[in-house]
Protein backbone atom coordinates (compact mmCIF):
# COMPACT_ATOMS: atom_id res chain seq x y z
CA UNK A 1 0.00 0.00 0.00
CA UNK A 2 1.43 3.20 -1.05
CA UNK A 3 2.36 6.19 2.44
CA UNK A 4 2.83 9.27 2.29
CA UNK A 5 6.07 10.28 3.96
CA UNK A 6 5.44 12.01 7.28
CA UNK A 7 7.94 14.84 7.74
CA UNK A 8 8.68 16.01 11.52
CA UNK A 9 6.49 19.11 11.90
CA UNK A 10 3.55 17.47 10.51
CA UNK A 11 4.27 14.22 12.74
CA UNK A 12 4.25 16.31 15.58
CA UNK A 13 0.45 17.96 14.75
CA UNK A 14 -0.92 14.44 14.03
CA UNK A 15 0.83 13.90 17.48
CA UNK A 16 -1.15 17.13 19.33
CA UNK A 17 -4.44 15.44 17.76
CA UNK A 18 -3.89 12.12 19.04
CA UNK A 19 -2.65 13.92 22.63
CA UNK A 20 -6.04 15.31 22.29
CA UNK A 21 -7.47 11.92 22.38
CA UNK A 22 -5.72 10.88 25.44
CA UNK A 23 -6.62 14.83 27.43
CA UNK A 24 -10.53 15.05 26.05
CA UNK A 25 -10.87 11.06 26.36
CA UNK A 26 -14.32 10.11 26.38
CA UNK A 27 -15.96 9.90 30.10
CA UNK A 28 -14.67 6.38 31.98
CA UNK A 29 -14.34 8.88 34.91
CA UNK A 30 -17.81 8.96 35.45
CA UNK A 31 -19.12 5.49 33.97
CA UNK A 32 -22.52 5.45 35.20
CA UNK A 33 -23.22 9.51 34.46
CA UNK A 34 -23.85 10.64 30.61
CA UNK A 35 -22.24 13.89 31.81
CA UNK A 36 -19.68 13.93 28.10
CA UNK A 37 -20.36 12.23 24.75
CA UNK A 38 -18.51 9.35 23.69
CA UNK A 39 -17.40 10.94 20.61
CA UNK A 40 -14.53 13.14 23.23
CA UNK A 41 -12.36 10.63 22.46
CA UNK A 42 -11.26 12.42 19.15
CA UNK A 43 -8.74 15.27 18.85
CA UNK A 44 -8.74 17.58 15.93
CA UNK A 45 -6.77 20.38 14.66
CA UNK A 46 -8.98 23.16 15.64
CA UNK A 47 -10.10 21.56 19.23
CA UNK A 48 -13.93 22.33 20.04
CA UNK A 49 -14.60 24.79 22.90
CA UNK A 50 -14.98 23.54 26.18
CA UNK A 51 -18.32 23.12 27.15
CA UNK A 52 -17.91 24.82 30.46
CA UNK A 53 -16.17 28.20 31.01
CA UNK A 54 -13.28 28.88 33.39
CA UNK A 55 -15.79 30.25 35.53
CA UNK A 56 -17.86 27.37 35.70
CA UNK A 57 -15.04 24.95 36.14
CA UNK A 58 -13.79 27.31 39.47
CA UNK A 59 -17.52 26.97 40.77
CA UNK A 60 -17.44 23.24 39.99
CA UNK A 61 -14.00 22.32 41.64
CA UNK A 62 -15.36 24.75 44.49
CA UNK A 63 -18.20 22.52 45.37
CA UNK A 64 -17.04 19.52 44.57
CA UNK A 65 -13.55 20.30 46.27
CA UNK A 66 -15.83 20.68 49.67
CA UNK A 67 -17.75 17.19 49.19
CA UNK A 68 -14.02 15.42 48.59
CA UNK A 69 -12.31 17.09 51.69
CA UNK A 70 -15.03 15.93 53.72
CA UNK A 71 -14.86 12.20 52.61
CA UNK A 72 -11.67 11.55 50.69
CA UNK A 73 -12.66 7.93 49.71
CA UNK A 74 -16.20 8.81 48.04
CA UNK A 75 -15.43 7.83 44.50
CA UNK A 76 -18.37 10.55 43.05
CA UNK A 77 -16.49 12.91 44.60
CA UNK A 78 -13.35 12.51 43.64
CA UNK A 79 -13.35 11.91 40.09
CA UNK A 80 -15.96 15.04 39.97
CA UNK A 81 -13.39 16.94 41.69
CA UNK A 82 -10.64 15.37 39.52
CA UNK A 83 -12.69 16.42 36.47
CA UNK A 84 -13.05 20.05 37.27
CA UNK A 85 -9.63 20.47 38.55
CA UNK A 86 -8.40 19.09 34.83
CA UNK A 87 -10.58 21.88 33.64
CA UNK A 88 -9.00 24.71 35.27
CA UNK A 89 -5.65 22.86 33.85
CA UNK A 90 -4.91 21.66 37.25
CA UNK A 91 -3.85 18.08 35.90
CA UNK A 92 -1.17 17.29 38.77
CA UNK A 93 -3.50 18.08 41.24
CA UNK A 94 -6.44 15.78 39.57
CA UNK A 95 -3.67 12.89 39.34
CA UNK A 96 -3.09 13.12 42.82
CA UNK A 97 -6.86 13.15 43.61
CA UNK A 98 -7.49 10.61 41.95
CA UNK A 99 -4.33 8.37 43.10
CA UNK A 100 -5.67 8.92 46.99
CA UNK A 101 -9.54 7.68 45.28
CA UNK A 102 -7.67 4.44 43.90
CA UNK A 103 -5.81 3.58 47.13
CA UNK A 104 -9.41 3.87 49.15
CA UNK A 105 -11.19 2.04 45.68
CA UNK A 106 -8.48 -0.13 44.23
CA UNK A 107 -11.55 -1.97 42.41
CA UNK A 108 -13.56 0.76 41.58
CA UNK A 109 -13.52 0.85 37.36
CA UNK A 110 -15.09 4.04 36.96
CA UNK A 111 -11.90 5.38 39.33
CA UNK A 112 -9.07 3.63 38.16
CA UNK A 113 -10.41 4.54 34.49
CA UNK A 114 -10.41 8.10 35.55
CA UNK A 115 -7.04 7.62 36.94
CA UNK A 116 -5.46 6.41 34.17
CA UNK A 117 -6.64 9.12 31.96
CA UNK A 118 -5.56 11.80 34.10
CA UNK A 119 -1.95 10.07 34.17
CA UNK A 120 -1.87 10.04 30.37
CA UNK A 121 -3.06 13.85 30.22
CA UNK A 122 0.52 14.59 32.39
CA UNK A 123 2.58 12.31 30.44
CA UNK A 124 2.69 9.52 32.37
CA UNK A 125 1.80 7.14 29.74
CA UNK A 126 3.73 3.64 31.14
CA UNK A 127 1.49 4.07 34.26
CA UNK A 128 -1.42 4.99 32.21
CA UNK A 129 -1.42 2.03 30.67
CA UNK A 130 -0.45 -0.31 33.86
CA UNK A 131 -3.98 1.52 35.69
CA UNK A 132 -5.98 1.36 32.14
CA UNK A 133 -5.80 -2.61 32.24
CA UNK A 134 -7.25 -2.58 35.37
CA UNK A 135 -10.10 -0.15 34.64
CA UNK A 136 -11.66 -3.28 33.00
CA UNK A 137 -11.45 -7.07 32.33
CA UNK A 138 -10.81 -9.38 29.06
CA UNK A 139 -14.36 -10.69 29.78
CA UNK A 140 -15.97 -7.64 29.83
CA UNK A 141 -13.79 -4.93 28.12
CA UNK A 142 -14.70 -1.66 28.03
CA UNK A 143 -14.52 -0.35 24.22
CA UNK A 144 -14.17 3.47 25.78
CA UNK A 145 -10.86 2.17 27.69
CA UNK A 146 -9.67 0.41 24.94
CA UNK A 147 -9.95 3.21 22.67
CA UNK A 148 -8.14 5.90 25.41
CA UNK A 149 -5.52 2.97 25.65
CA UNK A 150 -4.70 3.20 21.81
CA UNK A 151 -4.29 6.60 22.26
CA UNK A 152 -1.85 6.28 25.06
CA UNK A 153 -0.07 3.69 23.06
CA UNK A 154 -0.17 6.24 20.03
CA UNK A 155 1.33 8.69 21.89
CA UNK A 156 4.20 6.24 23.11
CA UNK A 157 4.98 5.36 19.36
CA UNK A 158 3.22 2.07 19.11
CA UNK A 159 1.24 2.37 16.37
CA UNK A 160 0.44 -1.25 15.60
CA UNK A 161 -0.48 -2.06 18.86
CA UNK A 162 -2.68 0.92 19.24
CA UNK A 163 -4.41 0.33 16.19
CA UNK A 164 -5.25 -3.19 17.35
CA UNK A 165 -6.96 -2.01 20.68
CA UNK A 166 -8.94 0.10 18.45
CA UNK A 167 -9.73 -2.78 16.18
CA UNK A 168 -10.96 -4.55 19.91
CA UNK A 169 -13.13 -1.75 19.99
CA UNK A 170 -14.47 -1.58 16.82
CA UNK A 171 -15.48 -5.38 17.14
CA UNK A 172 -17.65 -4.20 20.45
CA UNK A 173 -19.07 -0.95 18.74
CA UNK A 174 -18.88 -1.12 14.96
CA UNK A 175 -18.01 2.00 13.02
CA UNK A 176 -18.36 4.05 16.42
CA UNK A 177 -16.93 7.73 15.21
CA UNK A 178 -14.60 8.42 18.38
CA UNK A 179 -12.77 4.80 17.54
CA UNK A 180 -12.59 5.53 14.06
CA UNK A 181 -11.56 8.95 14.03
CA UNK A 182 -8.63 7.60 16.71
CA UNK A 183 -7.65 4.85 13.95
CA UNK A 184 -7.49 7.33 11.70
CA UNK A 185 -5.03 9.24 13.59
CA UNK A 186 -3.11 6.32 14.14
CA UNK A 187 -2.88 5.99 10.76
CA UNK A 188 -1.49 8.98 9.90
CA UNK A 189 1.10 8.61 12.58
CA UNK A 190 1.64 5.36 11.04
CA UNK A 191 2.63 7.72 7.72
CA UNK A 192 -0.50 6.23 5.95
CA UNK A 193 -2.51 8.98 4.94
CA UNK A 194 -4.21 6.89 2.35
CA UNK A 195 -5.85 4.61 4.94
CA UNK A 196 -6.22 7.36 7.29
CA UNK A 197 -8.51 9.25 4.91
CA UNK A 198 -10.22 6.21 4.42
CA UNK A 199 -11.10 5.65 7.98
CA UNK A 200 -11.84 9.47 8.74
CA UNK A 201 -14.18 9.33 5.77
CA UNK A 202 -15.88 6.50 6.92
CA UNK A 203 -16.10 8.10 10.86
CA UNK A 204 -17.29 11.28 9.43
CA UNK A 205 -20.97 9.71 7.63
CA UNK A 206 -21.76 8.24 10.76
CA UNK A 207 -24.68 9.38 12.98
CA UNK A 208 -23.90 11.22 15.91
CA UNK A 209 -20.44 12.94 14.51
CA UNK A 210 -18.56 15.38 16.45
CA UNK A 211 -17.46 17.86 14.56
CA UNK A 212 -13.77 17.22 15.69
CA UNK A 213 -14.06 14.08 12.96
CA UNK A 214 -14.27 16.46 10.01
CA UNK A 215 -11.50 18.40 10.99
CA UNK A 216 -9.44 15.12 12.07
CA UNK A 217 -10.26 14.50 8.30
CA UNK A 218 -9.83 18.54 6.62
CA UNK A 219 -5.98 17.51 8.77
CA UNK A 220 -5.56 14.69 6.88
CA UNK A 221 -6.76 15.79 3.70
CA UNK A 222 -4.33 19.19 3.83
CA UNK A 223 -1.57 16.99 4.76
CA UNK A 224 -1.71 15.95 1.30
CA UNK A 225 -1.59 19.03 -0.21
CA UNK A 226 -5.60 19.18 -1.13
CA UNK A 227 -6.21 22.64 0.08
CA UNK A 228 -9.22 23.56 -1.11
CA UNK A 229 -10.96 20.43 -0.40
CA UNK A 230 -9.37 20.46 3.57
CA UNK A 231 -11.21 23.76 3.57
CA UNK A 232 -14.22 22.88 2.34
CA UNK A 233 -14.64 20.13 4.85
CA UNK A 234 -13.62 22.38 7.67
CA UNK A 235 -16.04 25.14 6.64
CA UNK A 236 -18.87 22.21 7.47
CA UNK A 237 -18.59 22.79 11.36
CA UNK A 238 -15.93 26.47 11.73
CA UNK A 239 -16.57 29.76 10.65
CA UNK A 240 -15.13 29.69 7.00
CA UNK A 241 -12.21 32.46 8.39
CA UNK A 242 -11.47 30.01 10.98
CA UNK A 243 -11.24 27.35 8.18
CA UNK A 244 -8.95 29.22 6.21
CA UNK A 245 -6.97 30.18 8.42
CA UNK A 246 -6.60 26.44 10.02
CA UNK A 247 -5.63 25.33 6.47
CA UNK A 248 -3.37 28.19 6.17
CA UNK A 249 -1.62 27.66 8.70
CA UNK A 250 -1.08 23.90 7.22
CA UNK A 251 0.02 25.18 4.02
CA UNK A 252 2.43 27.05 5.66
CA UNK A 253 4.03 24.31 7.59
CA UNK A 254 4.31 22.15 4.99
CA UNK A 255 6.21 24.71 2.75
CA UNK A 256 8.34 25.20 5.24
CA UNK A 257 9.28 21.56 4.77
CA UNK A 258 10.02 21.92 1.05
CA UNK A 259 6.81 20.30 0.43
CA UNK A 260 4.97 17.06 0.75
CA UNK A 261 6.49 14.48 -0.83
CA UNK A 262 4.70 11.87 -2.15
CA UNK A 263 6.65 8.62 -3.61
CA UNK A 264 6.33 8.30 -7.37
CA UNK A 265 7.18 5.20 -9.50
CA UNK A 266 10.23 3.90 -9.36
CA UNK A 267 13.27 5.53 -11.06
CA UNK A 268 11.45 8.56 -10.75
CA UNK A 269 11.46 11.64 -8.34
CA UNK A 270 8.86 11.95 -5.72
CA UNK A 271 6.22 13.88 -6.81
CA UNK A 272 5.49 17.08 -4.86
CA UNK A 273 1.51 16.79 -3.88
CA UNK A 274 -0.41 19.43 -5.61
CA UNK A 275 -0.66 22.92 -4.19
CA UNK A 276 2.41 22.95 -2.36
Amino acid sequence: MNSFSVRPKAAELIRRCAAVAVAAAVSIALTNCQTTSPTEATGSLAMASPAQGEADWRRSAEAWGDRYRANPSDPEAAMYYAQSLRGNGQRSQAVAVLEQASIHNPKHMGVLGAYGRALADVGNFKQALDVLNRAHTPDQPDWRILSVQGAVLDQMGRHEEAQRYYGTALRIVPDEPSVLSNLGLSYALSKDLVRAEATLRRAATQPRVDPRVRQNLALVVGLQGRFSEAENIAQADLPSDEAVANVAYLRQMLAQQNGWKVPGPPGKPPARAQGS
